[in-house]
């Protein structure tokens, strides 16, 4: 099922964006269906731990991606995240995992196997088959390799002092838009350059520029 690519092999996949095409060479993995790098991206992120409050709130935003058939991406790794693509995966739009490990030798969960055959679920890696364990350090270059991969990055809470909040201020350094609930629990994030959007507003602007 897993299917090994390499920069030249996707420079051949003629639906690839030109903005993608140029960092073709982070892949190493994938399997599923590649036409959905084709549509516009939103990263999802959110720390492990979370105020009830978010979580009840992202559990809805992911709800109005499905809803829109808004193409979501990320590793999908925290409880918040997981229970994320569940919701996502009882939808008919696609999703993109990347997992903080290669894909050889990976086992699928049973709730993903029907959505790749369908080609809505589209895994995809950047590490190497030697890659076969998760790592915090994986994960962080994973989470790196997600952000490049999105039009738009969506912080539904990063921790003060954690990797998620790290990752926020390198993200906006690298010049790219990053949105977050705009709650208080947030107001670290928003202090940093991070912009606060209501979710209908966040809808609104982004399925006004799907493809």
């Amino acid at each position: 099922m897993t299917h090994l690519s390499n920069a030249n092999d996707l420079r051949d996949f003629p639906r690839l964006p030109r903005s993608f095409i140029g960092r073709a060479q982070c892949f190493a993995s994938y399997s599923g269906n590649l036409d959905n790098l084709t549509h516009r991206l939103i990263a999802l992120y959110c720390s492990s731990l979370c105020p009830g409050t978010l979580i009840i709130r992202t559990h809805d935003l992911a709800h109005s991606f499905r809803d829109a058939e808004i193409t979501v991406v990320s590793g999908f790794h925290s409880p918040v995240e997981k229970e994320c693509l569940n919701v996502l995966l009882k939808g008919t739009q696609p999703v993109i995992i990347c997992p903080a490990r290669s894909l050889e030798g990976m086992q699928v969960h049973a709730a993903w196997r029907a959505p790749i055959q369908q080609g809505r679920l589209l895994l995809l890696s950047p590490f190497e088959k030697k890659h076969r364990r998760a790592t915090a350090d994986l994960a962080h270059r994973r989470n790196k390799f997600v952000a490049d991969l999105a039009d738009v990055v969506f912080v539904a809470y990063a921790a003060p002092g954690g990797k998620t909040e790290e990752l926020c201020r390198m993200v906006l350094a690298r010049g790219k838009h990053v949105l977050t609930f705009d709650l208080p629990e947030n107001t670290h994030l928003v202090a940093s350059g991070v912009t606060p959007i209501q979710p209908t507003k966040l809808m609104n602007q982004f399925t006004q520029h799907q493809p």
